[in-house]
């Protein structure tokens, strides 16, 4: 019996320290679950906070804006929620309400880079997103106001609370037409009026905010060095004045023609002649008709005024040879001398392109 008693104690005692032995291991299986469950939960946590982040959040929306600008896709970053804007919304946000969108297009955008989101403020219903960005060798800084716009799902998505397109008030003097980033435009395209456009009309156009806009003028007629202007405030009304001068082929053309208007001044035979802007005055009666001819041209210059340009008092001289009879004796005087005389002009430009060329006495 002491036999039996011994075996069964001992079979009790290997019994409990088995199980034991796998409480043991169930406890370390169960920390080990628990432990893998928490670290695929902060997984998946840091997982949807990147996730948030990158595609789902406010800066995330003003970067894709941003970059869409930055690779030239002009209608892609226009159809983003918020951007697009009507003649209602101008007026609302007290821009021109018949401000073009002819510079809203991928040949006139010049690309952004190094774009860098700076803050996000959330401001309860809307947040304040700022970004940096180089627009050509300008440094600059843009704020974006997002609002909620709906959900995907559990991801929320976004639109700007306030278009962040903006104005360049454009003011050309003498030229209907320029250029945007080499992004050619004339006035009557874009202006309401259409062929009968103020050339002095002020053109507003609508660009997109951030954006480095290089305006020139480079036509046959005139010439401007171009002027680099930053869009980087949503909404801003831009103004920006464009002086042309004419180009040396131009004012050749007007010399030319100026010449042969007062050469065929000289072909009229009579002391004054019409419309010309030289003369010569007798007491006396005349023999013959007076013989004219252009000793000296005038050197042409060309000043701008208003939307086209004007010569200014320029000096000139033509020669009159005539044989005057006194009303006195009767005697006869040979007039041979040069009549020195100074011109203006003005030139206006004609929807064709041409120019009208009118010469007048100076004084």
């Amino acid at each position: 019996m002491d036999g039996v008693d011994k075996t069964t104690r001992a079979d009790a005692g290997a019994a409990r320290s088995a199980g034991r032995t796998r409480t043991r291991i169930l406890a370390w299986d169960l920390t080990a679950l628990v432990v893998i469950g928490v670290l695929l939960v902060g997984a998946l946590w840091a997982a949807s906070v990147v996730a948030y982040r990158g595609l789902y959040s406010p800066e995330a929306f003003v970067s894709r804006y941003l970059s869409l600008l930055s690779e030239g896709r002009a209608a892609d970053a226009l159809a983003v929620p918020g951007v697009a804007v009507d003649s209602t919304d101008l007026t609302a946000a007290g821009l021109p309400a018949t401000a073009s969108e002819a510079l809203l297009r991928q040949a006139a955008l010049a690309p952004l880079s190094d774009i860098e989101v700076e803050s996000a403020v959330d401001e309860g219903d809307t947040v304040t997103v700022t970004v940096s960005y180089d627009a050509g060798p300008h440094r600059g800084t843009t704020s974006f106001t997002v609002e909620r716009a709906g959900s995907i799902g559990l991801a929320p998505t976004w639109r700007f609370a306030a278009s962040p397109l903006a104005v360049i008030d454009l003011s050309v003097r003498g030229s209907m037409q320029f250029s945007v980033n080499g992004f050619a435009i004339d006035k009557r395209q874009v202006l309401p009026e259409r062929e009968d456009a103020d050339p002095l009309a002020d053109v507003p156009l609508l660009v997109f905010s951030p954006g480095l806009y290089s305006i020139a003028v480079d036509t046959a007629v005139s010439t401007s060095p171009g002027v680099a202007v930053l869009s980087d405030k949503p909404r801003a009304v831009i103004p920006v004045g464009l002086q042309t001068q004419p180009t040396p082929e131009f004012v050749a053309v007007v010399q030319d023609e100026v010449e042969k208007f007062l050469t065929e001044c000289t072909t009229q035979q009579v002391l004054q002649p019409t419309g010309c802007p030289f003369g010569f005055m007798v007491q006396n009666r005349i023999v013959d008709a007076p013989t004219w001819s252009m000793t000296t041209q005038p050197t042409v210059a060309l000043e701008p005024d208003g939307a086209g340009w004007k010569i200014p008092r320029t000096e000139a001289t033509a020669h009159i040879r005539v044989d005057i009879r006194s009303i006195f004796d009767g005697s006869v005087r040979e007039v041979d001398v040069d009549v020195p005389f100074f011109l203006t002009g003005a030139i206006t430009m004609l929807p064709n392109g041409s120019a009208s060329i009118q010469v007048s006495p100076a004084d």
